[in-house]
């Protein structure tokens, strides 16, 4: 099997992975980046690998960085985990010499290509995630929706309840929406006259 085939075929199968089978059911964005940026940077790093006759040790290794980091400092998120991941792919691929020559900035743009593509803020723009805290129990998970749904003036694709507090009354959502057409602009033109409406650091005279 060429080369050009074995990527035409882990583009495809990763994009139905995170686009055809995870998205629709989980509705989460950033997964999508982080899936997507992981699969490329481990077949570029891979192939990176075979081309310069370099030993596994080396490239277990660099894929063992990204979790020393995240148990040592503040845990990213899913998306900055991609471009982590992503810069650690770019800097190894710049450190090793390839053959064909040009197979390593190729590889290194392929990286970059799909971090833009996945990561664009047209891509999936409608769709938000939050974790939120509400002042009232829900055991029913139709009248949750309805309530979330009004909170956030949008649509409800998935809410899973983590926790229900009987005694402070409280209930503990990880929701997942999509905004209706056109209220990103709108969203964006509250936050911003609420922060035009902010009174200067030591109040007017």
């Amino acid at each position: 099997m060429s080369r050009a085939l074995i990527f035409a075929v882990d583009v495809v199968t990763i994009a139905v992975l995170a686009l055809g089978i995870y998205f629709p059911r989980y509705h989460r964005r950033d997964m999508v980046v982080a899936f997507v940026s992981v699969n490329v940077g481990v077949l570029a790093v891979l192939v990176a690998l075979k081309s310069a006759e370099i030993g596994s040790g080396v490239g277990l290794g660099l894929f063992g960085v990204l979790s020393i980091i995240r148990l040592r400092s503040t845990e990213l998120d899913h998306q900055s985990t991609g471009y982590y991941f992503a810069s650690l792919a770019l800097g190894f691929l710049g450190g090793v010499e390839l053959t064909p020559h040009w197979l390593s900035p190729a590889l290194s743009a392929l990286v970059l290509l799909t971090i833009y593509l996945f990561d664009h803020p047209r891509a999936l723009r409608r769709y938000r995630h939050q974790v939120m805290v509400l002042d009232r129990c829900f055991t029913s998970e139709a009248v949750l929706h309805r309530h979330l749904a009004t909170v956030l003036d949008a649509e409800i694709v998935g809410a899973d309840v983590q926790k229900v507090d009987l005694v402070h009354d409280t209930t503990t959502v990880d929701v997942r929406y999509r905004l209706a057409e056109g209220a990103e602009g709108a969203e964006r033109a509250e936050r911003t006259a609420d922060v035009l409406a902010v009174p200067p650091v030591g109040g007017g005279r």
